[in-house]
């Protein structure tokens, strides 16, 4: 933290589950009970069929690739990503999903490369393995010195937002919301005795101002407050009027960001009223590679997004967005051309929300002065 800021790193949908756990020093069991695949070992040797061989087992630090160096010069204070894997042995296969991700506890330093402070777990993956794959998720994280918002033992728990001490005396704090537009089932919500997910009811006034009077309770002054919303469909860049009032209703009750994620690919970026809207970060890491279909959304690019807020006032002063390409299931700079795709992207899906983007010098993406 420099100047009276804080600077943040927002990451998407990280899956270390499935493809990526076989390829890992300590891979767990391969079933799978998806309608056309059955071992989760056919993704690492569907992104070798696009790519080349990956020659395994590969270092924990490996999905992270080239993003780690990014990290560490952006030096955030604080890093914050949507954890869409449950961490667990079980073989508790959550009836009623198509698809299921788990990794194992083994395999942990995968996640803690990344250095993450916060987890959101309010998805649609980390019940996959049941009540007991969520609680072993939760003691995995702790193990590790993770925290985590979004989910818990019961609903008071999962409600609780995370909090990561910044600098001298202020504070992130983050809480996580999973929706059932993202496929979340509604029987995953976490009651007063029974662990799971805080699941909202709806994307109402009415649950955004619950949420803000949430914030009221904890803020303290120099806070910094993200709402982290797991919310609609997984493909296609439409942001829909609800999930745009339900975004600008919980800024106007004191949310500095909102951390959306959920789809596949990004989706548009606001500033409203000098704070950050992410309505879909995308996915940073899965094991998606050598899967056919949606070419259009190119989400074989991923992003890291680079906030830096002003701690007195909550107003993003700068962001940045490094563009990054999955090759053999790690991350790699994007090449210019691709840089300059995304950076299209955003300009065209900004117009509707007054946003603009420029591609840098150095490679990454710069929200153009929106004041």
């Amino acid at each position: 933290m420099a100047g009276g800021t804080v600077k943040l790193f927002l990451g998407g949908d990280v899956m270390l589950g499935r493809g990526v756990d076989q390829m890992l020093p300590h891979p767990g069991d391969p079933a799978l009970r998806e309608s056309s695949v059955r071992d989760a070992r056919t993704y690492v040797e569907l992104a070798e069929s696009r790519n080349g061989p990956i020659q395994r087992p590969v270092d924990p630090s490996w999905p992270w690739g080239d993003a780690l160096a990014i990290l560490d010069r952006f030096e955030p204070d604080g890093r914050l990503l949507n954890l869409e894997t449950s961490i667990t042995r079980s073989d508790d296969f959550a009836a009623g999903k198509g698809v299921h991700y788990r990794m194992s506890p083994d395999n942990v330093p995968a996640l803690s490369a990344g250095r993450p402070d916060v987890c959101s777990l309010a998805n649609n993956h980390v019940l996959d393995f049941g009540i007991g794959g969520l609680e072993e998720t939760l003691d995995a994280l702790g193990t590790a010195g993770i925290a985590v918002a979004g989910a818990g033992r019961n609903a008071a728990a999962a409600a609780r937002p995370a909090i990561v001490p910044v600098g001298d005396g202020g504070r992130v704090v983050v809480f996580s919301f999973g929706t059932t537009s993202s496929g979340v089932p509604g029987n995953w919500a976490a009651g007063p005795d029974r662990p799971g997910i805080s699941l909202l009811p709806d994307l109402s006034g009415g649950t955004a101002d619950a949420i803000t009077a949430q914030v009221s309770q904890v803020r303290s002054r120099g806070d910094v407050v993200v709402v982290s919303v797991h919310w609609g469909s997984n493909w296609g860049y439409a942001v829909t009027p609800e999930q745009v009032s339900f975004a600008h209703r919980l800024v106007d009750g004191g949310a500095d960001i909102v951390h959306g994620h959920s789809a596949h690919h990004p989706r548009p970026i606001e500033v409203y009223r000098g704070r950050l809207v992410l309505y879909s970060c995308g996915d940073l890491i899965d094991d998606y590679e050598g899967i056919r279909g949606y070419e259009e959304y190119r989400d074989d690019l991923r992003l890291l997004y680079l906030a830096t807020v002003d701690r007195t006032t909550g107003r993003l002063t700068a962001l940045r967005m490094a563009p990054l390409q999955t090759h053999k299931l790690r991350l790699r700079p994007a090449g210019p051309a691709d840089s300059a795709w995304l950076c299209r992207m955003f300009n065209r899906m900004g117009r509707r929300h007054g946003t603009r983007f420029a591609l840098a010098p150095d490679g990454l993406l710069d929200l153009i002065p929106w004041h």
